[in-house]
């Protein structure tokens, strides 16, 4: 009689994604990327306040260069979280959050406070890790957050169309 098999042992299954890549290893860590959240966003405070602020509201405000270094440092949480297989869903709230940051902190002066009350790189983070702990459960609100946005672009681009033609009959009744 031939000696009993031993059973094969699988590994548990894994509840988080898999990576897109072998690129990025431990560049993409979650140590690094919650330490380059944190100097953007949270680095210095203001003494005797808990107003918190990094590297993106002090490099913002070199006019129109700042807030585009900024932005493009921000992209690395962005292209981390692709490479770690978070959902598009996850990504493109991820690109609205850099994009308002970048778009609003092109003002002068309000756009600094706004780039320090926003800490979009914080948020990304917290939807980066929160993906990859639970995937595929998007919730209600990652779907109202890109409606509402994509409602907000869309009359940032039909309200200037609309004022147009307003003024353009109004100018051509009253000539």
């Amino acid at each position: 009689m031939p000696p009993p098999s031993k059973p094969e042992v699988l590994p548990p299954e894994s509840n988080t994604l898999r990576s897109r890549t072998k690129i990025g290893g431990n560049w993409f860590a979650d140590e690094n990327l919650d330490l380059l959240a944190h100097l953007l966003d949270d680095w210095f405070r203001l003494p005797g306040t808990s107003i918190r602020f990094g590297l993106d509201g002090i490099i913002g405000l070199i006019p129109g260069l700042g807030d585009v270094l900024t932005g493009l440092a921000s992209c690395i949480i962005i292209v981390a979280a692709w490479f770690r297989g978070v959902p598009y869903v996850g990504l493109v709230r991820m690109v609205v959050n850099v994009g308002v940051d970048v778009l609003i902190g092109t003002i002068p002066i309000a756009g600094d406070a706004f780039d320090i009350a926003w800490k979009a790189n914080r948020r990304n983070y917290a939807l980066m890790t929160r993906h990859l702990r639970q995937p595929r459960e998007h919730t209600w609100k990652d779907y109202v957050f890109l409606i509402c946005m994509a409602a907000v672009l869309l009359a940032i681009f039909i309200l200037p169309i609309i004022v147009i033609v307003w003024l353009a009959g109004w100018l051509l009744w009253h000539s």
